[in-house]
């Protein structure tokens, strides 16, 4: 043997080839997953916050819409050989009017067009009934036709939905998981929808179907995937946390979600969640746990490296990346908004101006300046009907009332404000049970304070026990202490006379009168006192 035909040899016997190229010892699996996206073709008006490319220096910058959105999924896609695009629920449903007009099918066209794979169904996919539901996935119209003018064909990805279950079959509304097989690694996704959701619709919503524990159905899942030799186990629920910290990050991190993926089979080793509208990455019991926010902002990249030997996953790291204005637009979805927004037409059209931008941020007092100007316009509309108070639930302000085009605010911009049917239900209720109201405020998983109209008040220590957090004598109406045996008058929205929110005091209200729409009531408001101002008022004290 020559000298160069033994160097050959060694090296061939170094790099463990023969000669021959050997096969990765890893199998690499990217996954992008987005959640809450709430039918956001175009950026909201919020900002998100961000740490600078630089140097840590935190900014504020406009972020989402459906064209970057898919921008970005298009480059992760390229940039892997493995690759899926997954949805942790709520894709559409609280939408903003350009989707909601079309009853969310630019959502469903728009996330064809962009290679969704898999949707893991939320509350808010439930909004127009199960039947409308079933609808999204199949296709065909709408009892009063198709808004475009053309056929409806329905999702190309399939929605899934584990722990929702027909009563009449005892089946499950849709496929509870789907498997992807990567370069001979089988990869399960299990859908869940928040147990809770019952409590989050109308009877008619939810009607024919029930909504399961959503562990003990994952573990149930388990012995069946296994036999189906999945290697991994993807959990995408609505259901979420709550982190203090920025989007990548995990701080004092509480919720729902923990007790959950601590319940969770062993098998399940990533959860991509939701719900709470929380950027984070965390990790539980040695298992991920991601969240991308909410409307599209962030793009969660998950990254999973398998041991090609053993079948199990080596790593697993995940990075919750920006959709910031920089990102290229794609083309088709740009194209496929301009469509709509020109069925739109008149939608768009102003009905009054704002002096300033109203955000639905609340301070540390728990208030917020549209919460008070949207519990003022409730009020202001139900006064014939006796109200001398009004409450609205945080969850259900959706956006804020951005200062644009020198503060001219369009029917949309309401929309995307408050895009509920709701009506407002003005009611009876006593001083004693107006103060067990305030209570409850402080029996969710966090804190929830209500949006309250002007001539209230009250304040409140957080470090109180359950039951005591109202300072004695500190609730005032119309500037006289509340009388607890005194009845008022109280107008909330549709959803939360019905106990929305676990606010279950509002079922008690007597002498009820049901009256016109909320977000008419809102806008009615605006278009009369044009230029509106925020409101400039101390409703909710916080004492230390």
């Amino acid at each position: 043997m020559t000298r160069y035909k033994a160097i050959l040899l060694v090296a061939a016997l170094c790099s463990g080839t023969s000669g021959a190229a050997s096969a990765p010892q890893r199998v690499a699996v990217k996954i992008a997953a987005i959640n809450d996206f709430h039918g956001w073709l175009q950026p909201s008006p919020e900002r998100v916050r961000v740490m600078g490319p630089q140097a840590p220096v935190e900014s504020a910058i406009s972020a989402g819409g459906m064209p970057q959105l898919a921008a970005m999924v298009e480059r992760l896609r390229k940039e892997s050989t493995h690759f899926v695009f997954v949805s942790a629920g709520d894709l559409f449903g609280a939408s903003p009017l350009l989707s909601a007009t079309f009853d969310d099918e630019p959502v469903i066209e728009a996330m064809n067009a962009a290679g969704l794979d898999f949707n893991g169904v939320g509350n808010h996919e439930f909004d127009r009934g199960v039947a409308d539901l079933r609808r999204m996935q199949g296709g065909g119209c709408p009892s009063q036709g198709c808004r475009p003018g053309a056929n409806f064909s329905g999702a190309r990805f399939p929605f899934l939905a584990a722990n929702v279950v027909v009563n009449a079959t005892g089946k499950t509304l849709f496929a509870p998981y789907g498997i992807r097989e990567y370069d001979g690694v089988k990869v399960a996704f299990i859908g869940l929808t928040l147990k809770a959701t019952a409590t989050m619709l109308s009877a008619r919503a939810r009607e024919g179907v029930e909504f399961r524990d959503e562990a003990e159905v994952v573990n149930s899942l388990v012995p069946e995937l296994r036999a189906q030799g999945a290697n991994a186990i993807v959990v995408l629920i609505h259901q979420g946390g709550f982190n203090r910290g920025g989007a990548n990050e995990c701080v004092d991190f509480r919720g729902p979600i923990v007790d959950l993926v601590q319940r969770f089979d062993p098998a399940v080793t990533i959860v991509a969640s939701g719900h709470t509208h929380q950027a984070y990455v965390c990790r539980i019991n040695d298992r991920l746990v991601t969240s991308a926010g909410a409307f599209g902002r962030f793009v969660t990249e998950i990254d999973l490296q398998f041991d090609r030997a053993t079948g199990r996953i080596a790593n697993a790291s995940a990075v919750n990346r920006v959709v910031g204005p920089d990102m290229p637009a794609n083309a088709e979805q740009s194209a496929l908004i301009e469509r709509y927004v020109k069925l739109a037409g008149a939608l768009h059209e102003p009905i009054g101006h704002v002096a300033a931008a109203l955000s639905r941020a609340q301070n540390s007092d728990g208030e917020s300046k549209l919460g008070q100007l949207i519990a003022d316009a409730h009020l202001a509309t139900t006064k014939n009907a006796g109200a001398e108070i009004a409450f609205m639930n945080p969850g259900g302000i959706r956006a804020p009332l951005p200062f644009k085009d020198d503060g001219v605010i369009t029917f949309a911009d309401v929309y995307s404000v408050y895009p509920f049917e709701n009506t407002l239900v003005t009611m009876t209720l006593t001083g004693a049970e107006i103060e067990q109201l305030l209570e409850q405020q402080w029996t969710q998983d966090t804190p929830r304070l209500l949006a309250i109209s002007s001539g209230f008040s009250y304040a409140w220590d957080p470090k109180a026990p359950a039951g005591k957090h109202i300072v004695p004598a500190s609730v005032r109406i119309a500037g006289e202490p509340l009388d607890r045996e005194r009845r008022y008058r109280v107008t909330v929205n549709s959803y939360m006379a019905a106990g929305g929110d676990r606010f279950d005091v509002f079922t008690r209200g007597r002498d009820r009168v049901v009256g016109g729409s909320s977000r008419q009531a809102i806008a009615d408001y605006l278009h009369t006192r044009s230029p509106v101002a925020p409101p400039d008022e101390r409703r909710i004290r916080r004492v230390d």
